[in-house]
């Protein structure tokens, strides 16, 4: 009657083993006792509302769109009043005839064309900075998704194991039953034990992986790093599209992507100021009036007259040699940084598109292969074990070792399905094509 159940129990293993490394269903851990579901689309949109670098960067926007009004005004008018000429021994307004109150009103006038380069600078600006938040939001969308997959991969890794453990310890009660019947061998105990220990082992060290990513993925959506968080059990796909060409990906990039783009209009504002350096070697202008009132009179004229005054100054440039010609060159160096820095960008750029292409080809070629070839016939090869196991035509070494070659495989497919989709993620933020990912 024992035996009878044993072979009752094989037949049933078969079916188990096969269902609990299957790499497209697999049930919640009991590990997991977070209490959020969080999918790719709802991290995306928490980060993109509470990211504190991008809502820095954001608010840097706003505050610069108000530049460009303020640097291509005038200067604040100047209006002074002066008593002029008092007599210090009696300070009476109507005893000397210099004497004068004095209302003066001037105004500063930079050469012209100056305020214009200043505002078109400033506007450029407000430019670059919207081109840089705008640049984050694609990498900040790209690093999300990146976490977020290699957290569901060590989700589905730690579910493998799980499943294993239990599967294992159905490995122990069969051989422990054999052995107590006489058709086994202690060894065959003490082998399944050693391997459901090193299942433990790995467990415990995907869960220390796994609160470094949860860590990591708080705090781009700007939460406390121990916010629990727990993942749906279904990827949102499992497609791994093929790529365009890395030449029109590259193409893409350097004409469409906001870095490039900042840099772009850096570059264009730095034109502007060294043609505002250009036009700083010339004198600015300043213009006043001025009315003085005069109390009193005079013994023979009467009434003492007012006074009216005009103004007109120009600053001098004499030290232009060593503060003018100077500053200008300073700006050409810089236009020079930026159109070298442009350059290398772009260089950078493509770099970057060709080996995420390749990382990402070799992560879906190899998870194409597991999941299309490598775990059917690992699947087919544990059922076979268990079969000729239960007649005792395999030892239970070999029943093991598939099985683990089964539960590898499990774990490989979803590591390469995560570092497909975290290169496809990083790829499309370096294109800035979203439609990559997709």
């Amino acid at each position: 009657m024992r035996f009878l159940t044993t072979h009752f129990f094989y037949q049933s293993l078969i079916v188990v083993s096969i269902m609990l490394t299957a790499p497209t269903r697999i049930h919640a851990s009991e590990l997991l006792s977070e209490t959020e579901s969080l999918n790719i689309g709802r991290a995306v949109q928490i980060a993109l509302e509470a990211n504190s670098r991008l809502l820095t960067l954001n608010a840097e926007a706003e505050a610069m769109a108000f530049a460009p009004s303020q640097v291509g005004a005038l200067p604040d008018p100047m209006l002074s009043f002066n008593a002029m000429n008092l007599p210090t021994d009696t300070f009476d307004l109507d005893q000397e005839p210099m004497t004068q109150l004095q209302l003066m009103l001037s105004q500063k006038f930079p050469f012209p064309g100056k305020r214009q380069l200043r505002r078109e600078v400033a506007e450029t600006m407000v430019g670059v900075s919207q081109k840089q938040t705008d640049e984050y939001r694609d990498v900040l969308t790209g690093k999300v998704r990146e976490a977020w997959w290699r957290l569901f991969s060590v989700d589905r890794s730690l579910q493998i194991v799980e499943s294993n453990k239990l599967l294992l310890r159905d490995f122990v009660e069969i051989a422990k039953t054999k052995y107590a019947v006489g058709k086994g061998l202690q060894q065959d105990v003490l082998l399944a034990e050693l391997e459901l220990s090193r299942l433990t082992n790995r467990e415990l060290q995907l869960a220390g992986n796994r609160r470094r990513i949860q860590a990591m993925l708080n705090g781009l959506l700007n939460r406390v790093p121990e916010h629990p968080i727990t993942l749906p059990e279904e990827p949102p796909s499992e497609t791994l599209p093929m790529l365009e060409s890395v030449t029109s990906l590259t193409q893409f990039a350097v004409e469409r992507r906001d870095l490039i783009q900042a840099i772009e209009l850096k570059l264009e504002a730095a034109d502007k100021t060294v043609e505002l350096a250009e036009k700083d070697r010339w004198p600015d202008f300043q213009v006043g009036v001025g009315y003085a009132d005069r109390q009193g009179s005079d013994p023979i004229r009467g009434s003492r007259s007012d006074f009216l005054s005009l103004m007109f100054s120009i600053n001098l440039p004499l030290y232009s040699g060593q503060k003018q010609d100077k500053a200008l060159q300073q700006r050409i160096h810089e236009r020079e940084y930026e159109r070298y820095r442009l350059s290398d960008t772009v260089r950078i750029i493509e770099t970057e598109i060709g080996v995420q292409a390749a990382e990402y080809s070799a992560a879906r070629e190899q998870a194409l292969l597991l999941k299309n070839e490598i775990i059917p016939q690992a699947e087919q090869t544990v059922s076979a074990m268990l079969a000729g196991y239960e007649v005792n035509k395999v030892d239970f070494l070999n029943v093991v070792n598939g099985q683990i070659m089964l539960y590898n495989a499990s774990i490989d497919y979803w590591n390469a399905m995560a570092s497909a989709k975290q290169a496809l993620a990083r790829l499309a933020a370096g294109v800035g094509k979203e439609s990559i990912y997709e």
